[in-house]
């Protein structure tokens, strides 16, 4: 009884434990980055399978999603349940646990991506989203990131309510809409064997008298050839970083969306006070003619539901704002992250030239 209570514990039967980090195989992160980069520039998703075990999420197998425009979720939702039944036949973990989606320039905030997840979340409560920025993982380091919708976004988008009033009482901006969790990542014996094949040199080293001289005299040429101490002219480029020019651009985009958003509140704000102005005359006129009638000596005028009498227009919601936040909060990191190199040739240019 006692083991039967350690493995409940372990393996998190009742779903008590939160999610505090993501293992993922390795192979696991081959597949995604193969998919996402044989469909760039396309965006893709697929589906992650694996286990809860105690706050971590293993990530044990992938499989990509079918991109088909016509009937998409029909046959997504087919493809999906048919990959599991097969998955069970084979022994494999069938278990699903999220999914994943590629991105481009780290854009990947909308609508869209908000409610898939949302909805894997209601179904899967350890559901995670794992994205992969194609363009930062070509620059040399593997960009992945593990994210889940926070409870409090998950309230308010259950309730549909994204008005200034309700973020602000939830404490919600664009910065708390995602947690982002730890990523491992885990690799076989079969991997590790294939990395050291990897790393060994393809060429076999003869130690017989005979051919010593000559391999130590292709060693001590290969090494000259690859001396650390020959000139690189790449530093002396002064030309824009194209990943730092192409986030400007995107950054610009952004900005005029979030300015066509900020018109639409401004004039739902003149909707409202043009209302307001004309509730505030009526309300006034029927104060002056209720003290006119007073002073003849009349009945006041009936009381009226003035607020149902005019038309206030419901406020636009603030989703699309907090979603265009993040994603100009995004550029901004990119941009400053790796802007720093390519402005720094250029101010130190300026100060030569002066």
């Amino acid at each position: 009884m006692p083991a039967n209570k350690e493995l409940s514990a372990a393996l998190d039967i009742e779903g008590t434990v939160p999610i505090h980090s993501v293992q993922l195989d390795a192979m696991v992160v081959l597949k995604i980055v193969k998919h996402c980069r044989e469909s760039v520039p396309a965006t893709v998703t697929g589906q992650l399978m694996g286990l809860d075990v105690n706050g971590v999420l293993e990530v044990t197998h992938s499989f990509p999603m079918p991109k088909n425009a016509d009937s998409e979720d029909l046959e997504g939702s087919q493809y999906q349940l048919q990959m599991m039944r097969c998955l069970r036949e084979v022994n494999v973990d069938d278990n699903s646990v999220g999914w994943y989606q590629s991105t481009n320039m780290g854009n990947f905030m909308n609508q869209s991506l908000i409610e898939h997840q949302f909805e894997f979340q209601q179904a899967l409560s350890k559901s995670v989203l794992i994205i992969h920025d194609v363009a930062r993982s070509s620059m040399g380091n593997l960009n992945l990131r593990a994210l889940r919708l926070t409870p409090a976004f998950m309230k308010l988008y259950k309730e549909k309510k994204f008005t200034t009033d309700s973020l602000a009482k939830a404490k919600l901006t664009f910065s708390n809409i995602f947690e982002e969790l730890p990523i491992t990542i885990r690799n076989t014996a079969l991997l590790n064997a294939l990395l050291f094949e990897l790393e060994t040199p393809s060429e076999s080293v003869e130690i017989s008298a005979s051919h010593l001289t000559t391999y130590k005299e292709k060693a001590a040429g290969a090494s000259a050839k690859k001396s650390v101490l020959e000139p690189s002219f790449d530093m002396l480029d002064l030309s824009l970083d194209p990943y730092v020019a192409r986030n400007l651009e995107n950054l610009m985009d952004t900005i005029d969306e979030h300015h066509q958003e900020q018109g639409n509140y401004a004039y739902w704000q003149r909707s409202v006070e043009r209302e307001n102005k004309k509730k505030a005359a009526y309300v006034l006129n029927r104060k002056t003619e209720n003290a006119r009638r007073a002073q003849a000596g009349q009945a006041p005028l009936p009381n009226e539901d003035v607020d149902s009498m005019f038309k206030f227009p419901p406020e636009p919601s603030r989703l699309d704002h907090l979603l265009i936040s993040g994603q100009i909060d995004n550029y901004c990191k990119q941009i400053n992250q790796f802007a720093g190199p390519t402005l720094g040739k250029l101010f130190a240019v300026g100060e030569l030239q002066k």
